[in-house]
């Protein structure tokens, strides 16, 4: 790629063939995706080097391409085969470790890579013969550039801004258009309010672009990024601070329980009392329900804190008041799991127009995809007929043939396994707006709650029901024999004083896909870390292996999501009737089973799963009065993050402090979501955690600005800012509400 070239002056929505030409333009749209100048100057900086700073050569990654500063140590021309053709074999090295570089026919290079010379050499990590090397890199000399010019022409601070690259767009190319589009910048509208930029101490947004692609010093650079973070940070808050204004401009019919009705006789049968809790949640979600405004409302809490029976009386409040309820779930074991508990947990008042039923009794009804068709009629029928109060299902009850005869409230349970319109589809099944509980197991911190759930109040369960009891926790290296033994023991020792047991594997195994759904997979890969050390263990390989070996003799059973709906149904039943000593399965039962019996967990692999699925996975046991044990089984090292991350499960049951290293250790994406595909400009900067202050103060001002301008009309480069940042489809992440 050659020297750029400025055609005019510009603005961010001007094409990059403007200001490049098409030839130059396409590379950066090619390689990088980059097609707008906007584009250009929000492709940041990955990190700066002073001048005569080596990069350190030992956090290379074969595969990876990168742009390395470093010195050379030595250089050698050696002949090819044929004889006409030659090679430079050039080795540079940061001070402690050499790199190997290999140019084929540029032997011109040996005047410009003497020993002593400092440069960035840009390529793609490749092995060879057991070394790291780069071949053909892209050269720069700090000293000149690669068309002649003064260095401080091309390269005019004391950083070197180091740019995410492309094979065929080195660093320092990328340089030079940014300071093309630099130089060539018209005065730009800017999205933040003057006042706000003032009272934060921030830089206009022309200047924050250069501080952070031409800075003086590290400390411009961080200045300049605080900018722009604000940017991504007030974006987001204003989206959803203007969603929440929408929300509570509806309309919608107000839910309130009857003094005698189904809540009132729920409550009084009730064999245990409510935690302080969750009569504290409950009267806040009663509250939401009897105003005219949709309730939006997260509900989150510690495994086991009983997020169950809030979500029944919230449902028995709305029948109370004449309508219909909702519970979604994910998978067909898990709804069936809630069905079966709520029936339970209702007895005579699941049970209308049956011998022994309470008068006051409404129907429970559970629909899924895998409901024979005169099933299937039969309860839409009673869901259209207002016959079944409380209905239990999965995505099919996002089928057009969905039918309610007074849709009040929908209860979604974990959330994140939901896209937006699967969720909105049922929400418009409502005569009017229905009132909205979101469930969630895994514990937020506060701070992400605040950005992805910023619409939404935050309700949180974190005391655990009398009686329960405690687990513990252990990692079990594999390289131990003896504790490998023990852990079997362990099983065995709980079956035999009449208890039961779960091994859980990571993958299924045999014919077919790996998981048993892509949030599964998904979480797989957060924990991954020591994959290809040696394959997964899988429910196919070790269910027999079990029956014939560790556990033998004991009655043993798989489950999966591979299954037919009717033998899941079939093994999950067999297990909680305690006809089933242990349960080999796969992440189905991760959420939503509750089998009181069921003492010890053996999670194999243990490496492979996240840190919040983990503590999802342990919550199944130790959910009776009996002692629980959970226990982590890895064939990893004790020196590598994967064990830590395993030590820290073990060492804590505090579900948020967990959830917080969850978010340190995965990918900011992973927690804000994927949608953000789609616009050209995504959440680069935002750091959930880091960034704690940053938001809560953006917030601030986004509920200050959308107060007093909701339609962003005296703000319009901050509508700009929104619609590039957030169009349709990267927005959807924030509709959990």
């Amino acid at each position: 790629m050659g020297r750029c070239s400025i055609w005019s002056v510009v603005d961010l929505d001007t094409p990059l063939t403007t200001l490049l030409g098409a030839r130059a333009a396409g590379l950066l749209a090619d390689g990088l995706d980059l097609r707008l100048v906007g584009d250009l100057l929000g492709h940041l900086p990955r990190r700066y080097h002073e001048r005569g700073e080596l990069t350190d050569l030992a956090d290379l990654v074969v595969g990876e391409t990168v742009t390395v500063q470093a010195r050379v140590e030595r250089i050698e021309r050696r002949p090819m085969r044929d004889r006409r053709r030659s090679m430079l074999k050039v080795t540079v090295t940061d001070g402690r470790q050499s790199l190997p570089l290999t140019f084929f026919n540029q032997t011109w290079r040996e005047r410009d890579l003497r020993p002593g010379t400092t440069a960035l050499f840009a390529g793609k990590v490749d092995e060879y013969r057991g070394r790291w090397q780069l071949t053909n890199p892209e050269v720069q000399l700090l000293e000149t550039d690669a068309d002649g010019d003064d260095a401080g022409q091309g390269f005019a601070n004391a950083l070197v801004p180091i740019y995410p690259a492309a094979a065929k767009v080195p660093s320092w190319t990328l340089a030079r258009c940014v300071r093309l589009a630099l130089d060539s910048l018209d005065p730009l509208d800017d999205p933040l309010p003057g006042r706000l930029r003032a009272q934060h101490r921030l830089p206009a947004l022309a200047d924050a672009f250069r501080l952070v692609h031409q800075p003086a010093s590290r400390a411009e650079a961080a200045r300049g990024r605080k900018r722009l973070t604000w940017d991504e940070a007030l974006v987001l808050q204003v989206a959803l601070a203007r969603r929440r204004r929408e929300v509570q401009a509806q309309a919608t019919t107000a839910r309130v329980a009857g003094p005698d009705g189904l809540l009132a006789a729920f409550d009084a049968a009730l064999p245990f009392p409510l935690t302080a809790g969750q009569r504290e949640v409950g009267a806040a979600i009663a509250a939401d329900m009897a105003r005219p405004v949709p309730m939006h409302r997260l509900l989150q809490g510690e495994v086991g804190s009983g997020k169950t029976v809030v979500a029944l009386r919230a449902m028995l409040a709305v029948v109370d008041a004449g309508g219909q309820a909702v519970l979604l779930a994910p998978t067909e074991t898990l709804a069936a799991q809630h069905h079966r508990s709520l029936r339970e947990m209702l007895g005579d008042l699941a049970r209308p127009g049956e011998l022994g039923g309470d008068p006051r009794a409404t129907g429970v009804v559970l629909v899924t995809g895998s409901m024979g068709a005169r099933a299937r009629r039969e309860a839409l029928a009673s869901l259209a007929s207002a016959a079944a109060g409380l209905v239990v299902g999965t995505h099919a009850l996002l089928h057009e043939d969905v039918v309610f005869a007074d849709l009040g409230l929908i209860i979604v349970d974990e959330q994140h396994r939901f896209g937006v319109e699967q969720r909105d589809a049922l929400r418009a099944r409502g005569r009017r707006p229905p009132h909205l509980l979101v469930m969630t197991a895994t514990p937020i911190p506060r701070t992400v709650a605040m950005t992805v759930f910023g619409d939404l109040e935050v309700s949180e369960l974190t005391e655990l029901p009398a009686g329960r009891a405690p687990v513990s926790t252990y990692v079990v290296p594999a390289a131990v024999r003896s504790w490998t033994d023990r852990m079997w023991g362990r099983i065995r020792d709980e079956v035999a004083a009449g208890r039961q047991a779960y091994v859980v594997c990571p993958r299924i195994g045999g014919e077919g896909a790996d998981d048993d759904d892509p949030a599964a997979a998904a979480d797989l890969a957060d924990g991954a870390d020591a994959r290809g050390a040696h394959p997964a263990a899988t429910v196919v390989e070790v269910l027999p292996r079990l029956a014939e070996g560790e556990l033998a003799g004991l009655r043993v059973e798989s489950l999966h999501g591979r299954l037919a709906p009717a033998r899941r149904e079939t093994v999950m039943n067999d297990f909680a009737a305690g006809k089933t000593d242990v349960l080999v399965a796969t992440t189905v039962i991760e959420v939503g089973v509750n089998v009181p019996n069921a003492t010890v967990m053996v999670v194999l692999d243990a490496d492979r799963f996240g840190v919040s699925q983990l503590h999802q996975l342990r919550g199944r046991v130790g959910r009776g009065t009996a002692a629980g044990w959970c226990l982590l089984y890895t064939a990893v090292d004790e020196e590598t993050p994967a064990w830590q991350r395993l030590g820290a499960v073990a060492a804590t049951r505090d579900g948020a402090q967990l959830s917080r290293l969850d978010l340190e250790q995965r990918r900011e994406g992973d927690v804000l979501g994927a949608a953000q595909s789609g616009g050209r400009r995504s959440l680069r900067l935002l750091a959930l955690l880091r960034d704690e202050d940053l938001i809560r103060q953006a917030r601030v001002e986004a509920v200050r600005i959308v107060e007093e301008d909701p339609e962003l009309t005296a703000h319009p480069a901050l509508r700009r800012l929104l619609d590039a940042m957030l169009d349709d489809t990267s927005a959807a992440f924030l509709e959990k509400g």
